[in-house]
């Protein structure tokens, strides 16, 4: 398709500590045995978008994410990794790398995104629309516990505190206007310019920005000259282009008469160009030329681009791994409804087990677990929806229930773990007992503790 593929792998993470470190950036993060990084990826392979930047926070983590993209999709994708400064956002990335940008079309993907919606519908409806910028949004995911013998199920879905308001167009193409979760108190205002202009519009607040975006690469880098100041692509490149998309418009259609009071007023024959160039899927070479005076008068700066959105279906997994909570929901979701996320890892459709662990007598592992290679669980131990890395020694007598348990880690006789995540390396001694904790590598919880809602993690040196 001629698109250049933007990764933003990221490095670091405040919302995941003790999760990651410097030895476990987030790009490398496990879901489900294997590195989150690694769901984007082969969503791109699978959709023929091979030429990839993969962009990190840091040398190090470059170094270390580089060589397992080396080792992982050897001969498969073509891939640079960039490293950038930590802490400058994702509009600061790409234009910290704007001068390896050379295509016409540029696809931005989150690296924390596991996603079953195809990145190439998302650049295909780009094209089609010739827009400036095209944003897949999505469901809002669901969030926590799912216990299959609870009732209501779903229904019990936390919604996530921060929401977004999303105007579309009546045929849901177009963004017409997007307040992001940061900017929304109690009350949303909508500026009656806008209502004026586009005339119909859908409000909805059941949609999450996804954080997948086609953009023109000559409209981006402009934006990201023009306003050196903007950080976040979600919070202030993609809201002042929408921004941008109406005002033009309607200011380049200004008359003396229509001004009254120092006020905008569009006209009713105004109000229907821009309907019939915004609404209407314009493909006219004409609508993006459309240029805006300033209020000084002097020459035209602006112009008007078309924003336009993707909606993946109600039926698609779209979830970022940008919490703690979100962890553990992937976790639970890939080794459970949305399997089909784990292509060619296991012939059984409920348990995903390595090649080689080892259970002791009357020992159960339930449905929508996974085990990796390696692992041994000893004798009288229960094993429900979870996921056990690779090479871990379990005791007996031990219960481990909606948790996730990493590479390398020793646990004892009797311990029992609910909720929680347990990192590479980790050794629980015997009789510990967790619950909605996080314990960071290579930590050494002592024989007959107790902790619930900790985070435990070994201080940097």
């Amino acid at each position: 398709m001629d698109f250049q593929v933007v990764v933003l792998a990221g490095g670091s993470s405040k919302n995941l500590t003790p999760l990651v470190s410097k030895e476990l950036p987030k790009p490398l993060l496990p879901v489900a045995n294997r590195p989150v990084l690694s769901y984007v990826l082969h969503q791109l392979e699978q959709n023929n978008l091979k030429d990839l930047i993969v962009v990190v926070e840091g040398e190090d983590t470059a170094l270390v994410v580089g060589a397992w993209i080396s080792g992982t999709f050897i001969d498969r994708l073509h891939v640079e990794i960039a490293a950038v400064p930590e802490d400058i956002g994702t509009a600061g990335a790409i234009r910290a790398i704007s001068h390896h940008l050379t295509a016409k079309d540029i696809l931005v993907v989150s690296g924390d995104l596991v996603s079953d919606v195809p990145p190439g519908a998302v650049a295909a409806t780009h094209r089609r629309h010739d827009a400036a910028v095209t944003a897949m949004l999505s469901s809002i995911p669901v969030s926590g516990p799912l216990d299959s013998g609870s009732s209501g199920g779903k229904d019990k879905a936390k919604k996530l505190g921060r929401y977004n308001i999303i105007g579309l167009d009546p045929g849901k193409q177009f963004l017409l206007h997007i307040a992001t979760g940061a900017e929304i108190e109690k009350d949303a205002r909508l500026p009656k310019h806008i209502l004026r202009a586009v005339g119909q519009m859908e409000i909805r607040s059941d949609l999450m920005d996804a954080h997948m975006y086609a953009f023109k690469r000559s409209v981006l880098q402009e934006v990201l000259d023009l306003k050196d100041t903007f950080q976040s692509l979600k919070e202030d490149v993609l809201p002042y282009l929408v921004r941008s998309q109406l005002k033009s418009e309607a200011l380049s259609n200004r008359t003396p008469q229509g001004e009254e009071n120092g006020n905008e007023k569009v006209t009713s024959q105004n109000n229907q160009v821009f309907v019939s160039r915004i609404l209407a899927n314009s493909s006219t070479p004409s609508f993006h030329d459309h240029s805006s005076e300033n209020p000084d008068g002097s020459a035209p700066t602006r112009k008007t681009h078309k924003c336009c959105a993707y909606i993946a279906s109600s039926g698609s997994y779209c979830v970022r791994l940008n919490s703690i909570q979100a962890f553990m929901d992937i976790n639970r979701d890939v080794t459970g409804e949305a399997d089909h996320l784990l292509t060619g890892t296991s012939s059984d459709p409920n348990n995903n087990i390595g090649p080689s662990p080892k259970l002791g007598t009357k020992t159960t592992v339930g449905p929508h677990c996974m085990l990796g290679e390696g692992s041994e669980i000893g004798d009288k131990c229960q094993v429900k929806r979870s996921v056990i890395g690779r090479h871990c020694r379990i005791g007996s007598h031990v219960k481990v229930v909606n948790s996730v348990v990493m590479n390398h880690v020793t646990i004892g006789d009797g311990c029992i773990i609910q909720s929680s995540v347990v990192c590479s390396n980790v050794q629980l001694q015997e009789r510990v007992v967790l619950k909605d904790c996080q314990v960071g590598a290579g930590f050494v919880v002592t024989a007959g503790s107790e902790y619930k809602a900790e985070s435990l993690a070994r201080k940097e040196k």
